[in-house]
């Protein structure tokens, strides 16, 4: 089966400064996939993952981290969606760079374009026949090097499923953002984060998948 998912990137943390609540304990450079099933440490990692990449007031408590997120103009994390094949094991994950809010990228391969995907390595997006090939590293070093030949095929006529499958996890992960704002007493705070959530990453806005 071929499944496509919305990721974050684990950043490095500074060790000393811990995040002002608990946090899945995941390694720097490992993936979080984002969906209605996270638990609440995992949606703390989301969370400090976001606040990661700016500046904030110290002693940097619960609230202090929330009204500097709130102050961003965007809301920034690295990631993006990563795309599978249960039946190998095989996955793709996004590159360097990549942000989250670059999953509708995926879309232009209905009218003919390609998506960025990062770098370093560099997944790449390959027309062949009737099928969509994901290449970990693409142009040249498809065939050589630590990410040789690893790659996903998918059918492009199951793309608009995927993709709607992927705002719909992260429609779910809004869902489970509010609930543990609301456990954590954020109050109004936490209903204007998840609001910021939704309009930096794209969200809920409408999907528009034009048929191949």
């Amino acid at each position: 089966m071929i499944t496509m998912q919305a990721v974050i990137e684990v950043p490095m943390f500074d060790t000393r400064a811990a995040p002002p609540w608990p946090v899945e304990p995941l390694a720097p450079g490992s993936w979080l996939v984002l969906n209605a099933d996270c638990a609440d440490r995992q949606i703390g990692l989301f969370v400090a993952a976001l606040a990661n990449r700016i500046d904030v007031a110290s002693p940097g408590g619960r609230n202090c981290v929330v009204d500097a997120l709130l102050a961003e103009e965007l809301l920034i994390v690295a990631g993006g969606v990563q795309v599978g094949d249960t039946r190998t094991g095989t996955t793709v994950v996004p590159g360097c760079c990549s942000e989250l809010a670059d999953w509708r990228e995926w879309a232009q391969l209905f009218t003919g374009g390609s998506p960025w995907l990062g770098h370093d390595p560099g997944p790449e997006v390959e027309v062949v026949g009737d099928d969509l090939r994901v290449w970990q590293d693409g142009g040249s070093n498809r065939h050589r090097g630590h990410w040789a030949d690893r790659r996903v095929d998918l059918p492009s006529g199951a793309l608009a499923l995927l993709l709607m499958r992927v705002q719909r996890d992260l429609v779910g992960f809004l869902d489970a953002l509010a609930k543990w704002a609301a456990r954590a007493g954020l109050g109004q705070r936490g209903t204007a984060l998840v609001k910021a959530v939704d309009q930096s990453l794209a969200i809920t806005a409408p999907l528009d998948l034009l048929a191949r």
